[in-house]
């Protein structure tokens, strides 16, 4: 094992660090991708492409991975930097493009793995799953609930997350109603996040989920190693079962 993995050992054996440095993996959205990046580019995965058409605000500042010198820029550009400073020897591709229906079939997404990290303010976000899970590749779906992360993976055999009951028009609020469901199940208390999608149902229709940083930093870790089971063929839970880490009692 190099020098740089060296402190993963034990965790990481040598064999599975040198399968995973270039196990491609598409993240398509730079704001949760950010950290989740970073997460598995220090992980040991060196063969990342980036996908954002978005720029840089302040109000990012807050849980992405991202400071104030690179407000106004676009974030596939700049977190391509950031991971290239970390790792010279890596390959990330960034592709500073929004994904839309128009050009979604122009890109390569066929990797190993897909990290569907977009806004669901289009259809976007359920065609790119699609158009994935034709190819065979596992997509990872992560949601930042502030003080807990969820994770889903939608392959060719799982249910599609479109398949959730459309309750709200906004559906964040769907996927909300979804993880209520999938914790009342395993008996885990809901009370608070019961409480924040009431609050935020009044300001979906104008505002973004609000995150924290806490919620995407878990998220980082649970997606790494999602994706490390995946690429070292454990098994791994599909849609509807799914991941929940949470700060809350």
């Amino acid at each position: 094992m190099t020098d740089r993995y060296i402190r993963n050992s034990i965790h990481i054996d040598g064999k599975n660090q040198d399968l995973i440095k270039d196990y491609k993996i598409l993240i398509a959205g730079c704001g949760i991708g950010s950290y989740i990046a970073e997460c598995l580019l220090r992980l040991g995965f060196e063969n990342l492409t980036i996908i954002d058409g978005d720029l840089v605000e302040l109000s990012n500042l807050n849980r992405q991975n991202y400071t104030e010198a690179d407000i106004g820029k676009n974030k596939a550009a700049v977190l391509q930097k950031r991971l290239l400073g970390i790792n010279t020897g890596a390959k990330i591709e960034a592709i500073t493009e929004y994904l839309t229906v128009e050009n979604l079939n122009n890109f390569n997404i066929d990797h190993k793995v897909s990290i569907n990290a977009l806004d669901f303010s289009t259809d976007v976000p359920f065609l790119f799953d699609e158009a994935c899970c034709r190819l065979g590749i596992p997509v990872i779906h992560p949601y930042n609930l502030g003080w807990a992360g969820f994770v889903t993976v939608i392959t060719a055999k799982s249910r599609n997350i479109k398949s959730l009951e459309q309750t709200h028009k906004v559906f964040e609020l769907n996927v909300g109603d979804f993880i209520i469901d999938c914790l009342k199940k395993e008996n885990i208390s809901t009370e608070w996040l019961e409480k924040f999608l009431k609050e935020y149902q009044q300001i979906a229709l104008v505002s973004s989920p609000p995150q924290l940083s806490i919620g995407v930093n878990l998220l980082s870790g649970m997606v790494a190693h999602i994706v490390f089971k995946i690429a070292t063929n454990l098994p791994i839970k599909e849609f509807p079962k799914s991941y929940y880490l949470s700060l809350q009692g």
